[in-house]
């Protein structure tokens, strides 16, 4: 990769670090993606699938074969998408030092001011290569909005945004380096709105019927019903509303509930069954129950060619090496946040596992990866032990820690993608194994 487009990429996701905004208000962040991509070459189209802040960016090598464009599952000439991401978490704004300083507003603890950087720059560098040897196919990077509410992808990938890809490449920040070979969890996510009556609770408490204690039922109904579903599932709520003082009968609560499993079947199972607690709260108290659907997804569907493929040309790039005030910067973030890495900060590429790895979190890039073969790596953009959705994440995502483990991603992407195109054969079997 060249000096110079590593040298834009750092530049871009230091501004998207300093200008860090929520799910479907990233109106700096995609821009600046899409500025970015559009010097290097690129054709910017905006607003898929109805969002504002979505844009793909796309390049087709127009030298080979009478100019020619590729499309989806024609291996010959392949399309590939790389997935980006660049929204932001409300409350982690945190200062790029080795302790706790948030300034109450948004920030990138879960480094996607790297991820969608990564992306653009495989891209780029996926454009030089095909340039260099003459490879057909077109490249495309999707500018994905919304994905910490778990809403962008879902939508795009309704609207048959992906159905024309080839292959999908994404990657994420971790702690480690190697092929996410894991299966991210199918979520279903509901808000629970109970109405009720109101009424003066010592005075006349026979005439109130109390939204909040149809909620409070619905809990623990719940929470009984923890042990009859399968040991993956996962069921957490909170309450999201409930207003008044004590001597008046709620008239509203709310809940919000995150309903997960490694399967969709199961998922769906389970949140039925919350549902019915719900309704079966709101009869015992004489309230009324909505129930809304905020978003859904499946689980990832993992695609062993493709992370072979991917894995054996990571082992050909060296991982990141780490400066003296870098590894003192880990040992002194460590510290203030607790964590047990034993002082091992960073390793090397890790093994393929023989098997998917189920995990305990969710996004919205599994939807997409039922649609077309889609490919996960992960790369060290912070120390071991470091959560995301944290302080410690965000401090390492704005430094030079997070930009190393950026350009790293964005080499094995563009790497792995650029194998996909010159042996279309491997692009064959990728779908012979997603469609099985």
């Amino acid at each position: 990769m060249r000096e110079e487009l590593k040298a834009k990429m750092k530049k871009t996701a230091d501004y998207i670090f300093r200008h860090p905004e929520l799910s479907l208000k990233e109106y700096q962040s995609s821009r600046a993606l899409a500025d970015f991509l559009e010097e290097e070459g690129f054709d910017i189209r905006w607003e898929l699938a109805g969002f504002e802040t979505a844009f793909v960016a796309e390049w087709i090598n127009r030298e080979w074969n009478g100019r020619e464009k590729a499309s989806g599952q024609d291996t010959e000439k392949p399309v590939i998408g790389f997935l980006a991401e660049y929204d932001a978490l409300p409350g982690l704004g945190q200062a790029c030092v080795p302790e706790q300083r948030q300034d109450g507003g948004p920030g990138h603890g879960c480094g996607h001011n790297l991820l969608g950087t990564a992306c653009a720059g495989a891209a780029c560098e996926l454009k030089a290569r095909m340039q260099t040897e003459n490879l057909p196919g077109t490249i495309r990077v999707y500018g994905c909005p919304a994905e910490e509410i778990v809403v962008g992808k879902i939508r795009m990938n309704e609207q048959g945004v992906f159905d024309d890809l080839s292959v999908a490449v994404t990657w994420h920040p971790f702690d480690r380096n190697r092929v996410s070979y894991d299966i991210w969890q199918a979520q279903d996510i509901k808000n629970y709105k109970f109405y009720g009556t109101a009424a003066h609770a010592s005075k006349h408490p026979e005439m109130g019927r109390s939204a909040l204690d149809a909620a409070e039922l619905m809990n623990v109904g719940v929470n009984y019903l923890r042990e009859h579903v399968a040991d993956d599932v996962r069921m957490h709520y909170t309450y999201t509303n409930t207003d008044g003082p004590a001597n008046i009968v709620p008239v509203y609560a709310s809940t919000n509930y995150f309903i997960r499993s490694n399967k969709w079947e199961r998922t769906g199972d389970a949140s039925e069954r919350v549902d019915s607690c719900a309704r079966g709260a709101a009869l015992m108290t004489g309230t009324r129950v909505e129930i809304e659907r905020v978003t859904c997804n499946k689980e990832m569907k993992v695609n062993r060619t493709l992370a072979e493929i991917f894995y054996e040309e990571m082992t050909k790039i060296p991982a990141p090496s780490y400066t003296e005030e870098e590894l003192e910067f880990a040992k002194e973030i460590s510290e203030a946040a607790g964590f047990d890495n034993k002082g091992e900060y960073f390793t090397g590429l890790e093994p393929l596992e023989d098997e998917p790895v189920p995990l305990s979190i969710g996004t919205d890039v599994s939807d997409v990866s039922h649609t077309v073969p889609t490919i996960m790596l992960s790369a060290a953009a912070m120390c071991k032990g470091t959560p995301l959705h944290h302080w410690a994440a965000t401090a390492q995502a704005g430094m030079s820690i997070g930009q190393k483990g950026m350009v790293y991603a964005a080499e094995c992407m563009a790497a792995g993608a650029c194998r996909l195109v010159r042996e279309p054969e491997l692009l064959r079997k990728a779908w012979q194994e997603m469609e099985r």
